[in-house]
């Protein structure tokens, strides 16, 4: 497995050329990336104002892989604490893993933010460390207010399945209450978008800020129905 800190350092070595600093970065989310890889991508784009043009502001990447680092490392620190906490229940005979899982080891359809893996433009607005921290302190078993995943405490919206309804954060799309028929479906983008327009910041203008030109966010749904708001 490819280390992130060495290409942590890569991200931040001004001596190569940019899009080797750039690619850096996306090795970085192959390793971590608590939003999956294209929305953590897309949430750095707005979060370190990654400009369309790297030449515009090239240090815009150095502040993006120090966003992601600082979440690795609290995400680092639970891990080793849950590996610890592990090998103490395998060792009295606890042997399967209690439900749920850690956050970190949900696969992306078992997720309730398996929405941010089929529309990367769907994930919390919440900086990283603060989406881990919040993980982290369910995990250990706060009762946190609002949405689990970024705290939104607003009306949740209502998605059709076809044959029934999903709630949803209104902020992020996290599944608040699942579909009555007990299958998780797919998560269907309003506004169909391109891993590649997304790799290249077509929603970014040069200046860092959301390209106003980039289209407007359509109503969230897991189906084709609208999707009205729970008031």
């Amino acid at each position: 497995m490819t280390s992130f800190l060495t290409q942590r350092a890569r991200v931040h070595d001004a001596r190569l050329p940019l899009h080797r600093r750039h690619s850096a970065l996306r090795t970085c989310l192959t390793v971590f990336a608590p939003y999956g890889l294209r929305a953590t991508y897309h949430h750095l784009t707005l979060s370190a104002a990654i400009p369309r043009q790297l030449e515009a502001d090239p240090e815009a990447l150095a502040r993006a892989v120090e966003e992601l680092h600082e979440a690795r490392v609290l995400w680092l620190v639970r891990a080793e604490e849950y590996a610890v906490q592990r090998r103490a229940e395998k060792r009295a005979g606890q042997r399967v893993v209690p439900n749920p899982r850690p956050w970190w080891l949900r696969s992306w359809w078992e997720s309730p933010g398996r929405a941010w893996f089929e529309d990367p433009f769907r994930h919390p607005s919440l900086r990283l460390s603060e989406y881990v921290r919040r993980q982290n302190a369910l995990l250990d078993g706060a009762d946190l207010p609002g949405c689990p995943a970024c705290g939104d405490e607003g009306p949740r919206v209502l998605s059709s399945t076809g044959h029934g309804w999903v709630e949803l954060c209104r902020g992020c799309a996290w599944v608040l209450a699942p579909c009555p028929c007990g299958r998780r479906h797919r998560f269907v983008p309003e506004t169909p978008f391109n891993w590649n327009a997304i790799w290249q910041r077509a929603h970014m203008s040069n200046g860092g800020m959301p390209n106003p030109h980039w289209p407007a966010r359509q109503p969230l749904g897991c189906g084709t129905a609208n999707a009205p708001i729970l008031g």
